[in-house]
């Protein structure tokens, strides 16, 4: 049975992981047959209420996450990569906030030392990676000298800064995914389609989490 790791970075768009996503994504695992178990870093953050986009004090991102998987959840620096046969990243401005700071620099942007490590010994010991959403954007920074190939949809500033980092970009619909087969990398865009419906996101994460567990 194939084992998936998936990331998250805390609770809720604004700040963290996009639960429709991540429960998506979880969903999706889980229809294939596969296991999965989830991770997030242990770390504080400025936290945003969702209702008033204002401060909301310090919050941990490994405890916000644990409310989306049930509590069933572990510190990122417990995820070994022998244990899985894949890596998921669903999306939310918390993967551009907390696992990098691409939402201040762009294609400037430092990857999260842990988030990186991950991508990197994933992508050497040819196990496949998703990302959803904005998430696309860590392995850009990344992947970048690959030439890998991604989307985060059609916005195109986000476009422009990918292709700063050497990644390649193909424009996807929201129920849609890309696959690059040599970088064994699937991404589909989500909610970078703001006002997308969610069976609709949820169609574009069932089809690329298929596409990853076949290849894993």
């Amino acid at each position: 049975m194939k084992n998936i790791a998936v990331v998250l970075s805390g609770c809720g768009f604004k700040d963290g992981a996009e639960i429709t996503e991540s429960v998506s994504t979880l969903i999706a695992i889980s229809a294939t047959g596969a296991q999965f178990k989830v991770f997030a870093p242990n770390k504080n953050i400025e936290a945003t209420n969702h209702l008033t986009g204002q401060p909301d004090g310090l919050r941990n991102i490994l405890v916000e996450a644990a409310r989306i998987a049930r509590s069933q959840i572990q510190p990122l620096e417990d995820l070994k990569v022998d244990h899985f046969d894949a890596l998921v990243f669903p999306g939310g401005f918390g993967a551009a906030m907390y696992l990098c700071d691409w939402a201040e620099k762009g294609a400037q942007c430092t990857v999260d030392t842990q988030v990186e490590s991950l991508i990197r010994k994933f992508h050497e010991s040819s196990k496949p990676i998703g990302a959803f959403c904005i998430a696309p954007v860590l392995l850009a920074k990344v992947l970048g000298t690959f030439e890998v190939t991604l989307t985060v949809g059609d916005d195109k500033e986000t476009i422009s800064e990918i292709e700063k980092t050497g990644a390649h970009h193909e424009v996807c619909k929201v129920n849609d995914f890309i696959t690059d087969r040599a970088n064994k990398v699937v991404t589909s865009p989500a909610y970078m389609y703001d006002n997308a419906q969610p069976h609709l996101v949820f169609q574009g994460v069932q089809a690329a989490i298929n596409e990853l567990v076949e290849m894993a």
